[in-house]
């Protein structure tokens, strides 16, 4: 059993899904473990990770705006605001989705669907330097 492990950086350019699935294929491949387990995780409290529809942009929009109409900024329920208005927001956000996934991998490559790709789900309003961290146990 081998094991590698990796980190991605994914620019953001403020709220939306930020898709780097080419770059997981190409380290998953440059690795040479051909089957295991791959583990993702983002090393932040305000933004997460999906596995969602790679296709239509359209998936994308409508999940932006059903978190927004769900988890609204400026509600008066916050108490932390320390961060600005899309903070707290952001930190509900991150915990009603994922921090971590396991994707599983055969013939060098992540299982992913036709349609999937791995995203980073942007809960700020600002630009963003997001780490994520690749760990991949296999042989």
């Amino acid at each position: 059993m081998r094991q590698a492990l990796h980190e991605i950086t994914v620019p953001t350019q403020g709220k939306g899904l930020y898709g780097f699935t080419p770059q997981v294929r190409t380290w998953v491949r440059e690795t040479g473990i051909g089957q295991g387990l791959l583990t993702l995780y983002i090393r932040h409290t305000s933004a997460s990770l999906l596995i969602q529809e790679n296709y239509d942009p359209t998936v994308q929009t409508d999940l932006e705006r059903f978190f927004s109409h769900f988890v609204p900024e400026g509600d008066p329920i916050y108490e932390h605001v320390l961060e600005g208005p899309d903070d707290m927001p952001a930190h509900i956000r991150a915990a009603l989705t994922q921090t971590h996934l396991a994707v599983p991998v055969t013939d060098g490559g992540p299982m992913l669907g036709t349609w999937q790709g791995i995203t980073v789900f942007e809960h700020r309003r600002a630009a963003q330097m997001r780490n994520v961290v690749l760990h991949l146990l296999g042989e």
